[in-house]
């Protein structure tokens, strides 16, 4: 069986993630959420069983089930703590940013299994990217089974804790750059004369094609080396290269990823 404490935009793509892979029944599935008539509503539509509280969760759930706990980072460890002795032998999911694994292992009963997880935006379209972090009490067999449910929405990642901050700029605050970036793309494209809509689903596929590229030559090519293949001497693609590099494209890159993490460090 499978546990949500809420049900908002993150554990939501998770909960229709796993259903359409079918990795859990929807009569496995036990969630709460705070305003329980729309719970109750949601249960109704997709055949999921609300309960009223965390508490009860617990409860309902067996030894080595995993609970997914969506909250925001300044409810998690109360939330946690609503479990009560119930959360021993399950394993605890916390995708609350900035909060870390003793301190919610503070929360909980002594020896339970915990894993941080943090995906990223791009896991509501199935194309996510989440790093994983379990404490010293998360076996390989439940590390394994919270991997089989992130990757239900996209890829996944088993990290050290103290790699979540970077972790978090290159691919939590990465899509709200790579968005600028697409947005940039089709401006100027319509600065040329192109309708937007469709530079806009060029700019985006353009952009999607390159990673995918990336991705499936990584173990023989990296990106500096298949960057190569496409500009050719002389070429509009160097020429608009050189151009972005002369207006601080790689520095603005690297200071922003620095900033993000000095940020993170700050709110932790």
């Amino acid at each position: 069986m499978l546990g949500f404490i809420g049900l908002g935009n993150m554990n939501g793509a998770i909960l229709k993630g796993v259903l359409a892979a079918g990795i859990v029944e929807p009569g496995d599935v036990y969630f709460t959420r705070a305003h329980a008539q729309a719970g109750r509503d949601v249960a109704g539509e997709l055949g999921i069983n609300f309960v009223e509280s965390n508490a009860e969760l617990a409860k309902k759930l067996g030894d080595g089930d995993v609970i997914i706990s969506g909250v925001k980072p300044q409810y998690m460890l109360e939330v946690l703590r609503e479990l009560g002795t119930d959360a021993s032998g399950k394993v605890i999911v916390s995708v609350a940013a900035g909060v870390a694994i003793e301190r919610l292992e503070s929360a909980l009963p002594e020896g339970t299994s915990v894993v941080r997880a943090m995906p990223n935006v791009p896991a509501q379209v199935g194309a996510g990217m989440t790093a994983l972090a379990a404490n010293a009490h998360t076996t390989e067999d439940e590390l394994h089974a919270v991997e089989v449910l992130f990757g239900a929405v996209g890829e996944t990642v088993a990290i050290a804790e103290p790699y979540f901050a970077t972790f978090s700029a290159i691919a939590g605050c990465s899509p709200a750059w790579t968005l600028t970036y697409i947005d940039a793309l089709s401006r100027a494209a319509l600065a040329a004369g192109m309708p937007k809509d469709v530079a806009l689903k060029v700019a985006s596929q353009a952009v999607l094609g390159s990673a995918k590229y990336a991705l499936e030559m990584m173990d023989e090519e990296r990106p500096a080396q298949l960057l190569d293949r496409v500009t050719s001497p002389g070429g509009t693609t160097i020429a608009g290269l050189v151009a972005m590099e002369k207006a601080g494209f790689s520095s603005a890159v690297v200071r922003g990823v620095e900033s993000a993490i000095a940020r993170d460090a700050q709110l932790g």
